[in-house]
């Protein structure tokens, strides 16, 4: 098997599927790998942000994320290994475990801690994820909402959990603010279909193992977007292995993102952060006992629009 290369494609035969490749960085002093938000690919649907957290072994000492602020997205935290507790300006104290979904909908605004449970003490592994929010409620009010149980459906050689919008006819009871999917797929050896809505744009984020899509593998550590036309895609495994499939409606509005914002100007994205310094009530208190994280200085240095 060689990784990333083009078994199967016949001489001068374009690639169906597109890889690039995610960054890497620290957040709390947990490694990521960022797939998503990329210079050449912004969003995929209304997804616009991913990271692949982890895995972190229980003697590398993770930490939590202090007090921040959101606006005008969803964050979809979602586990593999570890447990977090999150606590949000809404009043929300939820105990997240792999197998749940936390969404937490910022809207106009809203802040929370993700912490460490002082009763787990093993490894730290899993994804968290953004999808922007449309004009139509970007400014609306902000929500929390944790799902112990969400539907499945058996693939021929795995399982799809679905954790957000519909796939295969069995839906989410999560909110979504768009047509979107987010589904985590836990495939065995073999080379199962899965449907997709011919209308979205869809990307694969792998956890662990590999997959192979129309000659070209996928690792962790990469992102493989597929263009909207397709009905189906087929996943080749030669190992168990743990993928992520997002997608949706390609998101019709430009976004403007910076640091924990999603907004459509420079000047929403500054406005936020002076207002998240100041102490502003749009924000709340999380009640964490973990410092408040401040917003940086914006990098550009072309006047605000």
């Amino acid at each position: 098997m060689v990784l990333g290369g083009e078994t199967g494609l016949s001489a001068g035969r374009t690639p169906t599927i597109e890889l690039s490749a995610s960054r890497h960085a620290l957040v709390a002093r947990t490694p990521v790998r960022r797939a998503l938000p990329q210079r050449a690919r912004r969003t995929v649907g209304a997804w616009c942000f991913a990271d692949h957290m982890g895995p972190v072994s229980p003697d590398s000492d993770p930490v939590g994320i202090g007090p921040h602020p959101h606006m005008g997205l969803h964050t979809v935290t979602w586990l593999v290994e570890g447990e977090l507790l999150h606590r949000d300006s809404l009043g929300s104290e939820q105990t997240i475990r792999p197998g749940q979904l936390n969404l937490m909908t910022a809207g106009g605004g809203v802040s929370h801690a993700e912490e460490l449970t002082e009763q787990f003490r093993g490894g730290l592994h899993g994804i968290q994820l953004w999808v922007a929010q449309p004009d139509a409620t970007r400014w609306g009010a902000p929500a929390f909402e944790h799902h112990a149980e969400l539907p499945q459906v058996e693939l021929t050689t795995g399982t799809a959990t679905v954790l957000v919008g519909e796939l295969a006819g069995t839906a989410s009871p999560a909110r979504t603010d768009t047509a979107l999917v987010g589904a985590e797929l836990r495939l065995r050896p073999g080379s199962p279909l899965v449907p997709l809505e011919t209308g979205f744009e869809h990307a694969l984020v792998v956890l662990a193992g590999a997959v192979e899509v129309d000659g070209q593998w996928v690792t962790s550590g990469h992102l493989g977007y597929l263009s909207p036309g397709r009905d189906e895609v087929a996943l080749g495994t030669t190992d168990d292995s743990r993928v992520l499939l997002i997608g949706g409606t390609p998101f019709g509005s430009p976004i403007v993102m910076w640091w924990n914002f999603v907004g459509r100007s420079r000047r929403e994205m500054a406005d936020s952060g002076s207002e998240w310094n100041a102490g502003a009530e749009r924000f709340g208190e999380t009640g964490s006992p973990m410092a408040r994280i401040p917003a940086p200085t914006p990098p550009w240095r072309d006047p605000v629009g």
